[in-house]
C-alpha cells in the first residue's frame, strides 16, 4: 500500500499556489509559496482519504499522469490507512485483533479509531499481526521546489 498521489499545482496572479488531486476531487488547497502548499496538500490529502475510510469506501487508485508531482502521506497517517485497509482485508472481527495482537478489544478498537493518535510502534505491530510488514522510502522534493 502506497500512499502518493499526484497532484495540479497552478499559480494565481499574485503567485499564490491552489492545488488539485486528479484523484481525489475532495482533496483541494492553497497556499502562499511551495512549503506551505506542500504541507497544506499533504493534510487536504489525508483528511480527504481519511473522509473515504470513514465512509467503508475504498480509496481511490493513484495514476500517473504527466508533469504532476507526486505527494505522499505523513508517515503515521500512512500507517494508520493501512493499518485499517489490512483489518478490513483481514475479514476478522476486532476481538480478533485484540487477541493477536495480545490487547484488550478497547485498544484494538482505538487503534483502528482513524482519529486516535495511536503510537507509530503499535501500528507497525498491528500490521505484522495482519501478516504486513512496514517499508519506509524516501523520496527527493527537488523537482517541486526548483521549478
Amino acid at each position: 500500500m502506497e500512499y502518493a498521489y499526484q497532484v495540479k499545482f497552478e499559480t494565481d496572479p499574485d503567485d499564490n499556489f491552489f492545488v488539485t488531486f486528479p484523484d481525489v476531487p475532495e482533496a483541494i488547497t492553497a497556499g502562499e509559496n511551495r512549503v506551505e502548499v506542500l504541507e497544506n496538500a499533504n493534510e487536504a490529502l489525508g483528511l480527504a482519504l481519511r473522509s473515504y475510510l470513514m465512509r467503508d469506501l475504498p480509496l481511490p487508485r493513484h495514476q500517473q499522469y504527466k508533469d504532476l508531482v507526486e505527494v505522499m502521506l505523513d508517515a503515521w497517517n500512512a500507517l494508520k490507512f493501512a493499518v485499517a485497509e489490512s483489518f478490513n482485508e483481514a475479514n476478522i472481527k476486532k476481538t480478533e485483533l485484540a487477541h493477536r495482537l495480545d490487547k484488550k478489544e478497547t485498544e484494538a478498537r482505538r487503534i483502528l479509531d482513524l482519529n486516535y493518535p495511536t503510537k507509530l510502534q503499535t501500528l507497525e505491530q498491528t500490521l505484522t499481526v495482519l501478516g504486513k510488514k512496514v517499508v519506509i522510502k524516501t523520496k527527493m522534493l527537488l523537482d517541486f521546489f526548483s521549478t
